[in-house]
């Protein structure tokens, strides 16, 4: 009897070790684990998006605009890098990706005072995670840059970028990655459709409305001074779009592969369809066409790039080429609003296009959902309401900010100082 009753204590436990050991087996695989490769891929994508604001963006914009502004310009994305930078590590981050509500996140991560080496994201470090956000967040605000060129005062835009970026910026990527409405209903954005550019073309259109047009805009020529630099910039900008969508996986894997692959391919569609349009509209295929053309492309498949496949790729950048061009020439004439660099045209238009068809050609074996095409007409809407959300409050919220500075310390340089050109009379600088 002693034996027997030996024997079932030591079976019970026994069984007990055994279902210990299972539990730890699955706690272990459950728990995050740091990835070299991923973080080593991360660590590549986030320095590709930085490339992407200096010089990419400083280039671009500063080829377009006239000689006297061009150290100005260039200035404008310089700062916005250092501010920006500056305001996410403060309260941007955690108004992002803080736990929060459905609508933007708590205050828990202010000045990032949780972070430490131990933190892991995923398969990456939490730090990582966080600088690559943060390029995302720049770019962004040096984009808007683009539509005020020429004209607006150094500490108005300073002003209006840093609020921007906390009460407008923020709040939707909360909504469309840090878990709130737009995630939640649905609304695919893999890298910046919504949070990038819909969100910066409009606060960029709103801007030039605010402001007026430049003097003289209308009736005299203003031409690009140095279109190499435009096209340097955009080559920066093309690269580094690698990292910019591919590194928006967050990993090293088969997605990442996928959306590197779409990239090219729709910013190479994009181009080419800008080029033949203007070619049959004006005789004549023009540098600066097909540089914009090539950011069009890749500014319509960010929101795709991880739910299409190459043919949804090639649809997608043909597309928004075209539509693209029509906003930079024939829309932007017929409205008489001056959008300086056509930021609305490529980035608003073109995030637009991007989201919409991202809800036509979405691919479920790829991204999770079907779109469209695999017969879930719903995400076209789904798509479309994010798409509307997006242009409101930021229309809103960027039209009251620009008001208020009006209001408080102005917002456009005078006409002496526009005329004389921006390098010299708010930078004390020339190029010869």
């Amino acid at each position: 009897m002693k034996r027997l009753l030996f024997a079932i204590l030591a079976l019970t436990a026994s069984s007990g070790s055994a279902l210990a050991q299972e539990a730890m087996e699955a706690a272990a695989e459950a728990a995050p684990t740091l990835s070299s490769g991923d973080t080593a891929w991360m660590l590549t994508a986030t320095a590709l998006v930085l490339l992407m604001t200096i010089p990419g963006v400083a280039l671009f914009y500063g080829g377009m605009v006239r000689k006297p502004n061009v150290l100005a310009t260039v200035m404008q994305s310089f700062t916005t890098t250092c501010l920006i930078t500056i305001v996410w590590m403060v309260i941007g981050y955690s108004l992002a990706f803080g736990e929060g509500g459905a609508y933007v996140g708590d205050l828990s991560n202010l000045f990032l005072n949780t972070l430490s080496l131990e933190q892991i994201n995923g398969s990456i470090p939490e730090s990582v995670f966080i600088i690559f956000q943060l390029t995302f967040a720049i770019i962004t605000a040096a984009l808007i840059t683009g539509a005020v060129a020429e004209r607006m005062k150094f500490s108005a835009l300073l002003l209006f970028l840093a609020a921007w970026s906390i009460l407008v910026y923020s709040p939707i990527t909360h909504w469309v990655w840090g878990g709130g409405f737009l995630a939640d209903v649905g609304v695919l954005d893999f890298a910046g459709g919504t949070v990038v550019h819909i969100n910066s073309g409009v606060a960029a259109l709103v801007a030039c409305l605010v402001l007026g047009p430049r003097t003289g805009y209308g009736r005299e020529v203003i031409m690009p001074h140095n279109l190499v630099l435009t096209v340097m910039g955009a080559s920066f900008l093309w690269v580094g779009w690698f990292g910019f969508n591919a590194g928006s996986a967050v990993a090293a894997d088969g997605l990442a592969g996928m959306a590197m692959a779409v990239t090219q391919i729709a910013t190479a569609a994009a181009a080419l369809a800008w080029m033949f349009a203007e070619w049959l509209a004006h005789g004549k295929p023009s540098v600066l066409g097909i540089a914009s053309g090539a950011v069009a492309g890749l500014v319509a498949i960010t929101p795709a790039s991880g739910f299409v496949d190459p043919m949804g790729a090639l649809c997608i950048g043909a597309i928004a080429g075209i539509i693209c061009f029509w906003g930079a020439t024939w829309l932007k004439r017929k409205l008489g609003y001056d959008d300086s660099l056509d930021v609305f045209a490529v980035h608003g238009l073109g995030g637009i296009v991007g989201a919409l068809l991202t809800g036509v050609f979405a691919v479920e074996a790829i991204g999770g959902t079907p779109g469209l095409l695999e017969g879930n007409p719903g995400q076209v809407w789904t798509q479309a309401y994010g798409i509307l959300a997006t242009i409101i409050y930021c229309g809103i919220v960027s039209f009251v900010l620009l008001k208020v500075i009006d209001l408080v310390i102005g917002i456009r340089v005078k006409e002496e100082d526009e005329r004389e050109g921006l390098d010299i009379r708010l930078h004390g600088e020339s190029v010869l």
